[in-house]
C-alpha cells in the first residue's frame, strides 16, 4: 500500500501563519498537520505502507527541512518516502500526476490539509473508495451521489438541491492507482479543465464512465485547518481525542511552573516556562516558550514566544513572537513583536 501526500500548496487562508512555515508543517495537538493526518491513514489502514510519496512546491518554499521532516515521518512508518515537485498550482489532478512514477498498485491519496476520526474496513469488491463526512449543510461542500446498491455514481459540487449529506473530505482509496492515472493523463492531454485547473474529480469521472465500482468509506470525525478559526477548533477536539486515547506525554517533564495552573486537555512542549500562569482547556504550547501573569485557553501557540500579561482565548500565535498586551483574541504570525 502507498500513500500520495498532494501538499504544494502556499496555505494563503491560514495567514500570517503560513508566511514562514507551509501549512501543512504548522503544528496541531503537538505534531505538524501531515504529520498526525498520515499517522491516522495508516491506523485506518492497519495494513503495512511500502511507500509515502509527498507532492511539494518550489524547494525555496518547502526546503530541505521540510524534506527531512517527511523522510522521518515515512521511516517511522516503515515506508519508504520519495518526494516530487508541483511547480505551478495547476489543480488537484496536475498535482497527483507529478508523482506519476509512484501511481501504481493500491494507494490512498489524501490532501494535507485536514486531519479525520475514522474505524472503518476498506470494502474488498469495490475498485475506489472515497472518504466521506455526514454534513448538515451539503449545499457548501462537494458531495457523492449512491444509487441503490450505495456506489457512487456521481460527484456534485456545492449542489443547490439535495443529492446526499455525504460530503468529500480529500481523501481517497484506489484498489490500482495506475488506473487513475490513465484518466488523469486523458485529462492532462485532452486539456480538460475545471476553474481553470485539472482537477481529481475528472479523473475520477472517467473511471465512472468505465464501469469502475466507488463506494464511500464514513469518517466519524472530519476538522479542518484551512483558517485560524477552524485550525484553532482542530486543536481544541485534537486534544480532547488524544486525552480520550489516553496518549501519553502531552505535558512534557520540562515544563518548569510558578504558581501556574494546567487545565487539561493540553499539549505543553519541552522548556517551556509558566510563572503566573493559567493554562487550559484546550492549549497547545510548543517548545521554549514562556508564559507570564497571563491566562490562555483554546488557543495554539508555536515555538519560542514569549506572552507577558494576557488574558487569550482562541487565539493562534506563531513562532518566535513578543506578545504583551490585553487583547483577547488574536492571530500573530511569526517573528511579531507586540508590547
Amino acid at each position: 500500500m502507498k500513500i500520495i501526500v498532494p501538499m504544494a500548496g502556499r496555505g494563503s487562508r491560514l495567514r500570517p501563519h503560513s508566511l514562514t512555515v507551509p501549512k501543512p508543517l504548522i503544528p496541531v495537538a503537538g505534531q505538524p498537520i501531515v504529520h498526525r493526518l498520515v499517522k491516522d491513514i495508516v491506523k485506518v489502514l492497519n495494513q503495512p505502507i511500502d511507500e509515502i510519496a509527498f507532492v511539494l512546491g518550489d524547494p525555496a518554499w518547502f526546503g530541505d527541512d521540510v524534506v527531512t521532516s517527511l523522510k522521518e515521518l515515512a521511516t517511522s512508518l516503515g515506508a519508504k518516502a520519495s518526494i516530487y515537485r508541483q511547480d505551478q498550482p495547476l489543480g488537484t489532478g496536475h498535482a497527483i500526476m507529478c508523482a506519476k512514477e509512484s501511481l501504481s498498485g493500491p494507494a490512498v491519496i489524501a490532501y494535507a490539509d485536514t486531519l479525520i476520526r475514522a474505524n472503518f474496513k476498506l470494502d474488498p469488491a469495490a475498485d475506489a473508495v472515497i472518504w466521506v463526512k455526514q454534513v448538515d449543510k451539503p449545499e457548501a461542500f462537494g458531495v457523492v451521489k449512491l444509487n441503490d446498491n450505495n456506489e457512487i455514481v456521481e460527484l456534485v459540487e456545492k449542489p443547490k438541491d439535495f443529492v446526499s449529506d455525504l460530503a468529500v473530505i480529500g481523501i481517497y482509496y484506489f484498489k490500482d492507482v495506475s488506473v487513475l492515472r490513465q484518466e488523469l493523463q486523458h485529462v492532462l492531454d485532452n486539456n480538460i479543465v475545471n476553474g481553470g485547473e485539472y482537477q481529481i474529480n475528472d479523473g475520477i469521472k472517467g473511471m465512472m464512465a468505465k464501469g469502475n465500482v466507488f463506494k464511500t468509506g464514513q469518517v466519524d470525525e472530519w476538522m479542518d485547518c484551512g483558517n485560524k478559526a477552524v485550525t484553532v477548533e482542530t486543536n481544541s477536539r485534537m486534544l480532547g481525542f488524544l486525552k480520550s486515547d489516553g496518549e501519553e506525554q502531552m505535558i512534557a517533564s520540562s515544563v518548569k511552573k510558578n504558581n501556574a495552573t494546567i487545565i487539561e486537555p493540553c499539549f505543553i512542549g519541552e522548556h517551556v516556562v509558566l510563572n503566573n500562569a493559567t493554562i487550559g482547556p484546550n492549549v497547545s504550547i510548543g517548545n521554549h516558550c514562556i508564559i507570564e501573569n497571563s491566562s490562555i485557553k483554546n488557543s495554539l501557540i508555536q515555538t519560542n514566544t514569549t506572552i507577558k500579561n494576557a488574558d487569550l482565548e482562541d487565539a493562534m500565535i506563531g513562532n518566535h513572537v513578543n506578545y504583551d498586551g490585553n487583547f483577547k483574541t488574536v492571530s500573530i504570525g511569526d517573528y511579531s513583536v507586540l508590547e
